[in-house]
């Protein structure tokens, strides 16, 4: 049996991407241009079910962006989670809004709604929940929720393309949705982000924040950022996108070899009616997470990663006083394994064998 090392994300990056990104340094035309519009058409009906998509250059770009095209800004308070990464409470701050940290469940490591809830204020003018790992959030209680306090959603959708509640895809619940397309997501563009929305200002106050806050040229209209995607990384992004519902059903597929053949671990659990899409397998390890994680590495050659052992209520930029016991009790135990389209039957094997091993050992 191999020992390389198995890591705990691999980027796909083959001929036809690099194809595509010669095919675009011949034209000459490497800027925001014909490839991006493509880009946004086709995602928009591979992903959205038609619904419009702005592509931007990072997820961050896209988060802050949406925001900001949505009306929010200073004074007012968005309900996120604090069990996430940094971005999600970073975009909220940088309109000059405050974002309020709510606790999770730990089954679906997404926001809870109660939690959600018993966080609004008068101030409150929207939830900002995310599709933590893959899964999506628990949509109909947190849209129930902010309907009846006449606040709005924004989908944190960067882990989460392709996933679905009842067969209807993520990033068309709310106001606005952000798709990351950072190298090490189940489907990337080198580097980039995707907005979908439903409301046509929104999609407007989008296309204009990324672009200097004008349509046309030196015709600006409001004060806007250089956010655009360049043509280059669109081109990487079309073929991605030709590819992700098959790494998709391939990451499912190892998940469920996980789910049927771990033990001594808690594996991750799937709501009725939602699709999970696997950007991360996260097992909890209830004791000795760390240590558990340092033996996958030097005994087994099995890379993990820990998303995400600090909570945003206790990072520097953030630090509040927040009682979010679920939130600590999810950063104390997760591991995420490697799940990713790379991985062999022998890869994946051998991940069961550490795993097993080591929890028995453990127990």
């Amino acid at each position: 049996m191999s020992r390389d090392f198995i890591p705990p994300a691999k980027p796909i990056i083959g001929d036809d991407e690099r194809w595509a990104v010669d095919a675009v340094l011949a034209t000459g035309q490497l800027a925001q241009g014909s490839e991006v519009a493509s880009f946004e058409e086709e995602f928009s009906q591979v992903l959205l079910d038609g619904r419009a998509a702005v592509a931007v250059n990072s997820g961050t770009s896209g988060l802050h962006l949406g925001l900001l095209a949505a009306g929010v800004g200073p004074g007012d308070e968005v309900i996120v989670p604090s069990f996430t990464f940094a971005a999600t409470a970073n975009s909220v701050a940088l309109t000059g809004a405050t974002p309020i940290f709510a606790d999770i469940d730990i089954d679906s490591f997404t926001l809870d709604p109660a939690s959600v809830e018993s966080c609004i204020t008068d101030n409150t003018v929207g939830i900002m929940p995310v599709h933590l790992y893959g899964h999506p959030f628990h949509v109909d209680a947190i849209v129930e929720v902010a309907t009846r306090h006449g606040v709005k959603v924004f989908e944190d959708a960067a882990q989460a393309h392709g996933a679905a509640v009842n067969g209807r895809k993520v990033g068309t619940f709310g106001d606005f949705a952000m798709f990351s397309l950072y190298p090490t997501k189940n489907m990337t563009s080198g580097e980039g982000g995707m907005v979908s929305t439903g409301l046509t200002d929104v999609e407007r106050r989008l296309r204009l924040l990324r672009n200097q806050g004008m349509e046309r040229q030196y015709e600006n209209e409001l004060v806007g950022f250089n956010c655009r995607m360049t043509n280059i990384h669109a081109a990487i992004g079309r073929v991605q996108l030709t590819k992700v519902g098959a790494w998709t059903r391939t990451r499912q597929e190892n998940a469920a070899f996980f789910d049927a053949n771990l033990a001594g671990v808690i594996t991750p659990s799937v709501a009725d009616g939602y699709e999970h899409v696997y950007h991360q397998y996260t097992i909890r390890v209830p004791e000795g997470r760390d240590d558990f994680a340092r033996a996958l590495k030097q005994e087994y050659g099995v890379g993990s990663g820990i998303y995400y052992p600090i909570p945003n209520h206790r990072l520097a930029p953030f630090k509040t006083g927040d009682d979010l016991p679920v939130t600590e009790e999810a950063a104390s135990s997760v591991l995420s394994l490697p799940v990713h389209p790379s991985l062999s039957q022998d890869d994946l094997e051998r991940i069961v064998e550490a795993v097993n091993k080591l929890a028995k050992a453990g127990s």
